[in-house]
């Protein structure tokens, strides 16, 4: 490993854990954090939970949790590069979906609309509630007991007013403070996980054509380096060259973008890190490439008729959940109805919250449907 430049994370000054603990060695703290991770129930779940496509729709399309190791291999990349701590990116990024509902964002939306009056739902923040409470798996504490800095990074946004209710981790978002570099980092390789990944799993469904990406600069230059080269090729092979070189080209762009921004500031600790502008970035050229790509895919993916009805069943089924569960806690399961009249209706949203896509419509059918009436 880099020796690590002096404003990136050491494990060795992390600002400490929620509850105490005896050091991890031989281990460092971050990978502590990011083992405690892989071996959590939130991130096994992150299999059977939708990233655009529904699981069961197809075997070769993304899933909660391959996008997670994507933006981990990402992330550890550009992390090298800029002698920042791997350890500390690879457990932000497998740790940032885990508050995802089932059925991506369509299911996030639906369960938000429940919880209006309750004071909302965000994956981000659900994420931390993850982390921080809702895994059972160590004697003395709730939650995984994540060090502050991989708690940090989890949590990407916040408004003023749940900020103020996480104490130390949300203090940056009153104080309009940044993230280490390792947070801000990886929340760039999310993007250029899921732009990229959306783009190969678009065109694997059918839901958009070469044709149409001809129309996105970024993509037409590179799938004409590949034809270029390769004039021969054809089909997938002609895809994954293609896409493998957007996300180099984003890599490259954002680590020499970054690097200067931070020989720019001078910062020279982690605290001036956090009291300095934002510096993980694109450059502008490239930002702009980007955001076409990103607007392509809302137009032409996420918003395509078949997304459309796949996200419209997804909300009747978060919606008929929550309304059942809400309405009378005794369909809860037992361990969930005693935490309920502890927390009102957060115990059911974080109930659904937890589900698996495939768990969800089971669910749903066990609820609802009379033919399952004794299951």
């Amino acid at each position: 490993m880099n020796t690590l430049a002096s404003y990136a994370a050491h494990s060795s000054q992390t600002r400490g854990r929620l509850h105490s603990e005896p050091p991890a060695a031989p281990r460092s703290e971050f990978q502590r954090d990011r083992d405690r991770i892989i071996h959590s129930t939130g991130f096994r779940r992150l299999e059977y939970k939708t990233q655009v496509f529904v699981n069961h729709e197809g075997d070769l399309f993304r899933t909660r949790l391959t996008h997670s190791l994507e933006v981990a291999q990402i992330a550890r990349t550009i992390a090298r590069l800029l002698s920042l701590n791997e350890d500390l990116v690879e457990a932000v990024a497998l740790a940032h979906d885990l508050g995802h509902t089932p059925f991506g964002h369509a299911g996030q939306d639906a369960l938000n609309a429940c919880m209006k009056e309750h004071g909302g739902f965000e994956h981000n923040l659900q994420s931390l509630r993850v982390v921080d409470m809702l895994e059972e798996r160590y004697a003395e504490f709730d939650g995984l007991n994540l060090t502050f800095e991989a708690r940090e990074g989890i949590l990407k946004h916040c408004s003023v007013s749940n900020a103020e209710k996480l104490g130390a981790v949300g203090e940056r978002f009153l104080k309009k403070q940044q993230p280490s570099l390792e947070a801000q980092i990886t929340n760039l390789a999310d993007e250029i996980a899921y732009n990229n990944h959306d783009v190969d799993d678009g065109l694997r469904s059918g839901l958009i054509t070469l044709e149409q990406l001809l129309e996105v600069k970024l993509f037409a230059r590179h799938l004409a380096e590949v034809r270029a080269k390769y004039p021969t090729l054809n089909g997938r092979r002609e895809i994954t060259e293609t896409v493998r070189r957007i996300i180099n080209t984003l890599i490259i762009d954002l680590v020499e973008t970054t690097r200067t921004n931070i020989e720019k500031s001078g910062v020279q600790t982690g605290d001036e890190v956090r009291a300095a502008p934002a510096m993980a970035a694109f450059s502008p050229e490239v930002l702009d490439e980007h955001r076409e790509l990103k607007r392509f895919l809302h137009r032409h993916l996420y918003r395509h008729y078949k997304v459309a009805r796949m996200s419209a069943k997804a909300s009747r089924i978060i919606t008929d959940l929550y309304t059942a569960f809400s309405g009378d806690a005794r369909l809860l399961p037992p361990e969930h109805q005693a935490h309920e009249s502890l927390t009102g209706m957060r115990a059911v949203a974080d109930y659904i919250a937890g589900m698996t896509d495939r768990y969800a419509i089971r669910e749903h059918r066990r609820i609802f449907a009379v033919e399952e009436i004794y299951s």
